[in-house]
């Protein structure tokens, strides 16, 4: 035997020893670690996969090196647009530090926006943009479940990913969602969520809290605190993460959780009702504003600005444009009484507010207290008009619409002729100026927006008006829908 190749033999046989005397010592130096206080998180319990078990603790102290080493190696290939190799190292590096934060973060970025986009096909997205959700939710927060990034980040998903209209396949999306929540609530009937009893109502629970990790009762909190909620929709899982992560985190800088309350609370008033339609391909389903939800989304920001002193003026930047909007919103939905009741509301707590939020050149910018509530509406349904938000002027449109059937049906017929041929005009604006993107922002046709604005109508105003309205317009008189929770037309005091 060759004597210079006989001490590796030796140091490879006595490095077998010392590696099993790590893995039997590394488990009491991280119980004492976790006794004293030192340690990120606590030590991985039962429920770990075992190759994440044996990495910790037969690897010690190396992990560190090891994880640097690849997550510098991640940003290179991230530099590189190679995000499909970035995805499988940052999940070595999760497997090695399951308390890195950053990484979850990262990782779960990259599935949902990253590589989703890079499939043509709206199903294959949403593939993605769920493994992302799932990544944080079912992964991240079972090893950090204090740490509020992951808890705003996965918030984050559902308000802008999958709530926001900047993906092509945004309305795929919200509709595979809706499908599945209307598959696992039912109706959202807590009691029988909490305290199933019989076996549709116990698979259902065991969903719930199995593949969607959604506590009942914490949705039924969330709900007598913010609601109603139409949880089919994913600003109220926004809601649900965010205030999941306020009350775990242990850390003070909570304004990024309180942002994704108020701002999904101002989307939820915006287009928080969920209209079904029935087509030979299935059920798809659009969104109109959600009235009700105005005085719960104000005193959603009036809390956050009461229980956050340090960024209290940044909040109120986004309430003063949420009462704003209310009360266009409810001027154009025929609602004057209410309307008045914000108008004055948000003279009082704004008195220096501007119609417009910016200047703009061909338009000027004058204080809100100097106009009267009628001409405040006209200014802003102007602006309205030069913008590319589908979710604003949809409102609008619905708006315009609901106050020309009123008119129609108190015999004002010249005022509902005007509010529908400002509709049209509305409509048609916006389709040219957003031609080049009509899939992703695209309004539906004019018909379409006016069939459901008359549902809207129906269920606010009654049968005696209905009848009126579709005598005049000619149409056969049917039975309306009884009225919908969301539409409830009894003024809101602020």
């Amino acid at each position: 035997m060759d004597r210079s190749r006989f001490p590796r033999f030796a140091l490879a046989a006595l490095l077998v020893p010392l590696l099993g005397s790590v893995f039997f010592s590394q488990r009491a130096l991280n119980e004492s670690r976790v006794e004293l206080g030192v340690t990120r998180g606590e030590v991985l319990g039962k429920t770990a996969p075992p190759v994440l078990v044996f990495t910790t603790v037969a690897l010690g102290g190396f992990r560190g090196l090891i994880a640097n080493a690849l997550w510098v190696r991640a940003m290179e290939l991230q530099e590189q647009d190679k995000y499909f190799e970035k995805v499988q190292l940052t999940d070595w590096i999760t497997k090695l530090q399951p308390h890195f934060v950053t990484v979850w973060v990262v990782q779960a970025w990259d599935m949902a926006y990253n590589i989703s986009v890079k499939f043509p096909e709206a199903r294959d997205r949403w593939l993605w943009v769920q493994r992302g959700i799932e990544l944080l939710r079912d992964e991240g927060l079972k090893y950090n479940p204090d740490e509020p990034l992951i808890y705003r980040e996965l918030a984050w998903f559902f308000q802008h990913k999958m709530g926001q209209d900047l993906d092509d396949a945004h309305f795929y999306y919200k509709s595979a969602w809706a499908k599945e929540m209307a598959a696992v609530l039912a109706g959202t009937n807590y009691v029988a969520l909490i305290n199933p009893q019989t076996a549709d109502e116990k698979a259902r629970a065991l969903r719930l809290r199995g593949k969607y990790k959604l506590d009942p009762r914490h949705m039924q909190e969330v709900d007598g605190e913010y609601g109603p909620l139409e949880w089919r929709l994913p600003e109220s899982h926004a809601i649900y993460w965010a205030t999941q992560g306020l009350q775990r985190a242990k850390k003070k800088e909570l304004i990024t959780l309180r942002r994704t309350i108020y701002q999904p609370m101002q989307m939820a008033f915006q287009r928080g009702r969920l209209v079904e339609i029935d087509t030979p391909e299935g059920k798809v389903y659009q969104f109109g504003p959600n009235l009700a939800m105005i005085p719960r989304a104000n005193k959603a920001y009036e809390k956050m600005m009461a229980e956050d002193a340090e960024y209290r003026d940044h909040i109120s930047t986004g309430h003063r444009n949420f009462l704003k909007d209310a009360v266009q919103f409810l001027y154009l939905h025929n609602r004057r009484a209410e309307a008045e009741q914000w108008f004055r509301y948000l003279l009082e707590k704004y008195p220096q507010a501007y119609v417009n939020d910016a200047r703009r050149e061909d338009m000027p910018n004058v204080l809100v207290s100097s106009l009267s509530l009628d001409d405040y509406v006209v200014v802003r349904v102007t602006e309205a008009a030069g913008e590319t938000s589908n979710v604003r002027t949809r409102a609008v449109l619905e708006g315009l619409l609901v106050s020309s059937f009123y008119n129609f049906a108190i015999g004002q017929d010249d005022q509902g002729l005007g509010y529908d041929l400002l509709a049209q005009k509305v409509w048609a604006r916006f389709q040219s100026k957003v031609a080049s993107q009509t899939v992703r922002v695209g309004l539906p046709p004019f018909g379409e927006l006016k069939q459901e604005a008359l549902r809207v109508f129906e269920q606010t105003y009654g049968p005696t008006l209905s009848a009126r309205l579709r005598s005049k317009l000619g149409l056969p008189v049917e039975t309306p829908a009884p009225p919908a929770r969301v539409e409830s037309p009894a003024p809101a005091t602020p």
